[in-house]
């Protein structure tokens, strides 16, 4: 149960990183249209909105348990970069995202949309390395708090 705000984290960045880094550039290569891609990848990207925000949430939740399962100032560092992180997919999917599909202005808002992406991707792996930092350090014995 101490590692499961280690694996939110992991899940959440790696699941950004494959989708944007794998899976959307090969859709592209491997579907019949640019247009075709283009709507698979808005599903995909929508579908990669909700993990964040559940990733995201869940974190928010373990950082504000009774439960010790992070240390309280690693919580707090960590927290700006989950919220940072879950406010930027939802601007990118409620915001970004229908400009997009219109196409409207389609260079600008694909540019807007891909670097928040990457500050999004950003936030999550900073919440990972902060939280694998402190995952292998044993915590205090009750004898050495008291």
């Amino acid at each position: 149960m101490r590692q499961l705000p280690v694996w939110l984290a992991a899940a959440w960045a790696m699941s950004l990183g494959v989708l944007g880094l794998m899976v959307v550039p090969m859709l592209f290569v491997h579907l019949p249209t640019p247009a075709v891609a283009g709507q698979m990848a808005a599903k995909l990207f929508a579908a990669q909105t909700w993990v964040s925000v559940v990733c995201g949430a869940l974190l928010l939740m373990v950082f504000r348990s009774n439960r010790a399962l992070t240390p309280v100032d690693t919580a707090r560092a960590a927290t700006l970069f989950v919220v940072a992180g879950v406010l930027l997919a939802l601007l990118v999917e409620l915001a970004v995202a229908p400009r997009i599909v219109a196409r409207d202005n389609l260079m600008l808002w694909h540019r807007v949309g891909t670097a928040m992406y990457v500050g999004q991707w950003v936030c999550a792996l900073v919440v990972f390395g902060k939280l694998a930092a402190v995952a292998g350090k044993t915590p205090p014995s009750l004898s050495e708090s008291a």
